[in-house]
C-alpha cells in the first residue's frame, strides 16, 4: 500500500455513531492522522450547514482541510467555509424531474442554507429533518421555486421498495442528464452528471498535488461508490451497504458504532508512519 496522504471520511454510519456523535477516541485518532501530515476530507451528502459542526468537533475549523458536501456538488474548506468548487443541476433538468416525480406522486425536496425545502411531506420527509438538525419548510409554489435555478442536488424521500422502479424510471427518463443513486434506502438523490464524491476527491487531489494511490476513502452506502472507486485504497464499513463491501479492497472489523474508522487509521495509517 503506498503511504496515505490525503483521508476521505463519510460522517453518517461511518465516523458518527448511532447517535450522531464521534466518540473522543476517534476524534483523537483523526487528529493524530493530520499531525503525522495527512489533510483529512469529510465527504457527505450533507449539506454545509450539517457539516460544519462536525468539522468543529473535529477541530478542523481551526487546521486546514476539505468538506465535500452534497456528495460532491460542493467543495469547501474546512478552516475558512470558503466554497472552492461547486456544481448546480440546469434548470431545464431541474424541471423535468420535478414534473415526472410529481406525477408519480413523491415528494421533492431541495436546500438553501440552513434550511429543507419540501413540495410535500410525507412519514420519510421528518427522517431527513431529524438526520441533519436543519428546518424543514412546506412550499406551496414548490415548482416556481425549482425554477429559479441555484439547485445543487434534488431529494425524493420515499418508501424504498416504491423508490427502486422509481431510480429505474428516471435513469430511463433522464439518461446521462445527472447523477442518481440512493444514499439511505428511503432517499433518492439526483446530481449533475458526473458529479459525485469521488469527482469532488478528484478535484481536491489535482488541487493539493496528491495522487490517487496516496488517497484513501471511507464509506458505508452507495452514495459512496464513486470515491471508493477512485481512492487507491477504498473501505467499507462492516454495517455498510453489501454492494459497497463487495467494492471495497478492505472491509472493518468493527462497525461505526464500535469505533470502525478508528480501528483503520490506527492499521494503515498510524501503523504505517510508526
Amino acid at each position: 500500500m503506498n503511504p496515505i496522504k490525503m483521508l476521505a471520511l463519510d460522517l453518517d454510519d461511518t465516523v458518527l455513531r448511532s447517535d450522531l456523535t464521534i466518540s473522543y477516541h476517534t476524534r483523537n485518532v483523526i487528529k493524530k492522522a493530520e499531525d503525522a501530515g495527512v489533510i483529512v476530507v469529510l465527504a457527505s451528502g450533507r449539506v454545509p450547514a450539517a457539516m460544519e459542526r462536525f468539522a468543529h468537533i473535529l477541530g478542523m475549523d481551526k487546521r486546514p482541510g476539505y468538506l465535500v458536501c452534497g456528495n460532491g456538488t460542493i467543495v469547501q474548506e474546512s478552516h475558512t467555509n470558503n466554497i472552492l468548487h461547486e456544481r448546480h443541476i440546469d434548470e431545464e433538468v431541474v424541471l423535468k424531474v420535478y414534473d415526472l416525480v410529481d406525477a408519480e406522486g413523491f415528494p421533492v425536496q431541495i436546500y438553501e442554507e440552513d434550511c429543507i425545502y419540501v413540495s410535500h411531506q410525507n412519514e420519510y420527509t421528518k427522517h431527513d429533518e431529524q438526520l441533519s438538525g436543519m428546518r424543514q419548510v412546506v412550499v406551496e409554489n414548490f415548482r416556481g421555486m425549482m425554477a429559479a435555478g441555484n439547485c445543487h442536488k434534488i431529494i425524493i424521500p420515499g418508501d424504498p421498495a416504491l423508490l427502486v422502479p422509481l431510480e429505474k424510471l428516471l435513469r430511463n427518463y433522464l439518461g446521462d442528464e445527472t447523477t442518481i443513486f440512493t444514499s439511505k434506502p428511503y432517499l433518492l438523490e439526483i446530481l449533475p452528471a458526473e458529479t459525485n464524491k469521488g469527482s469532488a476527491l478528484a478535484w481536491i487531489a489535482e488541487k493539493i498535488g496528491i495522487k490517487r494511490e496516496e488517497v484513501m476513502a471511507i464509506g458505508d452506502s452507495m452514495n459512496d461508490e464513486a470515491m471508493l472507486r477512485w481512492a487507491g485504497t477504498s473501505v467499507a464499513m462492516i454495517n455498510g451497504d453489501e454492494r459497497i463491501k463487495n467494492i471495497a479492497a478492505i472491509v472493518t472489523e468493527k462497525t461505526n458504532d464500535e469505533e470502525g474508522v478508528a480501528e483503520i487509521i490506527e492499521k494503515y495509517i498510524l501503523a504505517k508512519g510508526a
